[in-house]
């Protein structure tokens, strides 16, 4: 408890981490109280239905993403799942379009014009879910005397103006947050929402537990149970393979002359390179066939959608769930593990791997590895967001207090605190003080 308190110590000390922190905290603040400024013309009494018809299934899962703000007709209802859908369809597109590609190569100006098109994108999106959100809220329960100003355009323009503009706020928070705060701000969004659904689910399943279902030791059980499973995401988003690596310099013949410029060093590859980002995009596609379902729910097609992509605990669900996992797991590694570019900045510095001839013998090594590390990597990923399928099955746990036994929640909680943990360590190890990650005693150097 020293230790911990000694922690939070430095990091008071450090002005900009400090600053930083602050930052982010008053930003989810500003965030989770949007979350609860109901639309303007809605009977807030009168949205009981609605919160009861949103507790399980996939409109659960979104619910739980904007925490809570969807269930409440909240102006923050469309959450930041525009933008996560955004940046889905311009990342797909930049394999095939050449003007993405070109941007891609063109450093910060093109990072810059990519992120503008996402923004743009995004508010494409919204005003087409905006009406949708809105004209669906009369089939998810609530009464027509709870609109205030009734149906018509005059509530239905500024409602749709208020939640497009609700989501491009909360964009414009995540984004102030990766830059002025810590963290990655759309993912902290995310999981500050998922984090506000906790507690309540775990007390509703105590208490159904308590009632005689179980009896105290099958909460203890299932406690138990939630932290290993947590400790078994700790280790996906950590554990990584090491390839050897040894530095030169080059002789007069034009070869190598090896071992003269220091021990042998590693390169880390991570088992899950893309953290939970593949979770997100996944979970983003997921959303589309139900509510496809339900909006054609007049035909064959649309009713057969409906029923087998509602249950979020359903096998068609978590099977086509679990694909789209690996297969965003593969793109996303590929996207952000740019093993040419390893490759050539081993060259340049004088590095080789022992056996592999540097340059483009050497990329297509590390190109491989990541391709062999990569598939048990998104094969105990999708297991994990599918574990809650399981668990409900074999154990009869209530819904909402499923979804953290693995899933989606659980790994974006724990993809995302490991994430900001390791920043704020990095803060404190350029200082000189133990970091979060690492015992000892005060490094401060006078």
């Amino acid at each position: 408890m020293k230790k911990f308190f000694e922690i939070i110590s430095n990091i008071w000390k450090i002005e900009e981490l400090r600053n930083r922190i602050l930052m982010t905290l008053g930003l989810l603040l500003v965030y989770r109280f949007g979350a609860q400024v109901v639309l303007p013309g809605i009977d807030t009494s009168q949205l009981a239905a609605l919160s009861s018809n949103t507790e399980q299934g996939i409109l659960g899962i979104l619910n739980a993403f904007t925490g809570g703000a969807f269930a409440n007709a909240s102006v923050f209802a469309l959450g930041i799942m525009p933008y996560i859908s955004a940046s889905i369809v311009v990342q797909l597109m930049g394999i095939a379009v050449p003007y993405l590609q070109k941007l891609d190569k063109e450093g910060e100006s093109g990072r810059k014009t990519k992120n503008q098109i996402t923004r743009w994108l995004t508010i494409g999106i919204c005003v087409v879910q905006a009406p949708a959100y809105l004209y669906s809220l009369g089939a998810l329960g609530v009464p027509d005397s709870a609109f205030l100003l009734g149906k018509g355009l005059s509530f239905i323009v500024p409602s749709v103006i208020i939640l497009v503009t609700g989501c491009v706020f909360a964009m414009w928070l995540g984004e102030k947050i990766t830059d002025k705060g810590i963290g990655n701000g759309i993912s902290l969004l995310i999981m500050i929402g998922i984090i506000a659904t906790m507690p309540q689910a775990f007390v509703q399943e105590a208490i159904t537990r308590w009632d005689g279902n179980g009896g105290p030791m099958l909460i203890l059980v299932e406690v138990i149970l939630w932290f290993v499973v947590i400790l078994a995401s700790v280790l996906l988003v950590m554990a990584t393979r090491r390839i050897p690596v040894q530095y030169a310099r080059r002789s007069a013949s034009g070869g190598y002359e090896k071992n003269i410029m220091g021990s042998r060093q590693y390169i880390p590859l991570k088992l899950n390179a893309s953290g939970v980002m593949p979770i997100i995009f996944a979970q983003a596609i997921m959303f589309a066939p139900g509510l496809l379902g339900r909006t054609f729910n007049d035909t064959a097609i649309g009713q057969w959608m409906e029923v087998q992509f509602q249950d979020i605990f359903g096998l068609a669900y978590n099977i086509l769930f679990a694909l789209l996992i690996i297969i965003f797991t593969y793109f996303y590694t590929a996207i952000t593990v740019p093993t040419n570019k390893m490759a050539d900045d081993l060259k340049r510095s004088g590095g080789f791997i022992p056996g592999i001839r540097p340059g483009k013998e050497t990329g297509s090594f590390l190109d491989k590895i990541m391709s062999l590390i990569t598939l048990p990597g998104s094969i105990f990923l999708a297991f994990l967001a599918v574990l809650p399928a399981i668990v409900v099955k074999l154990m009869d746990i209530q819904a909402g207090w499923a979804l953290f036994y693995g899933g989606t929640s659980l790994l974006i909680m724990v993809g995302v605190a490991i994430d900001t943990v390791q920043q704020v360590n990095a803060y404190l190890l350029n200082r000189h003080y133990d970091g979060l990650m690492k015992t000892g005693k005060n490094r401060k150097v006078a």
